[in-house]
């Protein structure tokens, strides 16, 4: 019974060995192979990331040339709207300074036409003092035209029909205007810019009118009668 008890102990101890044996061999050759494994997937991870790299650095200048032609883009709009903007404002200054001029004139020749006729500097003959106004103007202008003073009984009934000798007579309908009854009245500037408040200016051009196309105020006057108007 001793022996055969010694014996199983041995034989267990030496079961033992041999499984730890076993077991370590079994280990050592997982060892072995599994460190080989290793080597293949870092090289391919290391690849992988080289290619991650380039494909980052290319998206990263793709997204640089597109921030730069954003830029100068954005760039030329502004100096194109600064540009455009300079322009306008230019526009509405030299507008703003025409309106301006426009009101200042027309407000002067308001105050000028309000403020009464223009007064009449030139000489007056004796042959002219039984007439007064605009008619003792007309007299001494149509003398200085170098008619005769017989004609003018024909000038003063001519411009008493077409105005009443008013330096500031207007029909509304056809648009003629002073004592003359120019059509239209900015005819009478050629002979003077004061032509809508100077009696002088107005006969001075009616007088022209008179002369070129009548020949003489007496002339005018028959024509007058004949056909309402000269």
């Amino acid at each position: 019974m001793l022996v055969n008890g010694l014996l199983s102990r041995v034989g267990v101890r030496a079961l033992s060995v041999g499984v730890l044996a076993a077991g370590l061999f079994a280990g050592v050759q997982m060892g072995q192979d599994h460190g080989d494994e290793p080597v293949g997937v870092a090289l391919a991870s290391a690849a992988q990331a080289d290619l991650d790299m380039q494909l980052l650095k290319q998206h990263e200048a793709q997204h640089a040339v597109a921030r730069a032609w954003k830029r100068e883009a954005e760039g030329n709009a502004a100096a194109k709207a600064a540009a455009a903007a300079k322009t306008a404002a230019g526009r509405a200054h030299k507008l703003e300074k025409a309106v301006v001029a426009d009101k200042k004139a027309a407000e002067e020749r308001k105050k000028e036409e309000e403020s009464g006729p223009k007064a009449y500097e030139g000489p007056i003959p004796s042959s002219c003092n039984e007439y007064s106004g605009s008619r003792e103007i007309g007299c001494a202008l149509m003398l200085a035209k170098g008619f005769p003073i017989a004609e003018f009984p024909c000038l003063d009934q001519l411009w008493k029909h077409e105005s009443g000798w008013n330096y500031r007579a207007e029909n509304k309908s056809s648009g003629a205007y002073g004592i003359p009854q120019a059509l239209p009245g900015r005819k009478m500037a050629s002979a003077g810019s004061d032509w809508k408040t100077s009696p002088a200016t107005q006969i001075k051009w009616g007088l022209g009118y008179v002369k070129g196309r009548y020949d003489t105020p007496c002339g005018a006057w028959s024509y007058f009668q004949n056909n309402g108007h000269y």
